[in-house]
């Protein structure tokens, strides 16, 4: 079954259930390190749990025509999200406090991502703690998700052309606030998605 598209193991997992299984394999350490990300370590395990048992539930809504469950299921997970908006805030807010990003620390990326996002981290958190949720979530779908244009359509279910000018709000929000910290690389906030 791993060498089905996720539009047939969805399918599938309508008469039986354990091939969502093989979906929640694919694509639940990604769904939790973007949760870990926005949410902190309190809420991962909770929010990446409900992301799967509200895709698990709403199975039957997914397009099977469609090859990829990626994009649904970081919609699921941004809903989900933006139910804790006030802890997102929250924890932008202690990074800025904090100087320093445990999550960022954290990560498996290469040194090069770690040094930048470290660096980046309270100048950076504190942009991203003044943008609006619909503004983050877009920018955030695409930088630490990794998810194109399209993408981020699917998941937020909004046109692309909306997906576009939120990025674009957002980056000149974010590039505005980072314009006076130095040490922040501004290609941070210019990072384009396909």
């Amino acid at each position: 079954m791993d060498l089905l598209g996720d539009g047939v193991l969805l399918a599938r997992s309508r008469e039986d259930a354990t091939a969502f299984a093989v979906i929640y394999d694919r694509y639940a350490d990604d769904v939790h390190r973007f949760v870990l990300r926005r949410l902190g370590r309190d809420l991962a395990d909770d929010v990446t749990a409900e992301t799967f048992t509200q895709a698990f539930r709403l199975r039957e809504r997914f397009d099977t025509g469609r090859a990829n469950a990626r994009p649904w299921l970081f919609g699921i997970a941004a809903n989900l999200i933006g139910k804790h908006r006030r802890t997102e805030v929250r924890g932008l807010r202690a990074v800025v406090r904090l100087h320093a990003d445990p999550v960022a620390e954290s990560w498996e990326g290469p040194a090069d991502d770690r040094v930048v996002a470290s660096s980046a981290g309270p100048a950076l958190a504190a942009a991203l703690a003044k943008l609006s949720a619909a503004d983050r979530h877009v920018l955030l779908l695409t930088a630490w998700a990794d998810l194109s244009y399209a993408e981020v359509a699917e998941a937020l279910d909004i046109p692309v052309g909306t997906v576009r000018s939120r990025l674009n709000r957002a980056r000149q929000r974010v590039r505005q606030s980072l314009a006076h910290e130095p040490d922040v690389p501004l290609h941070l906030t210019t990072k384009e998605a396909t």
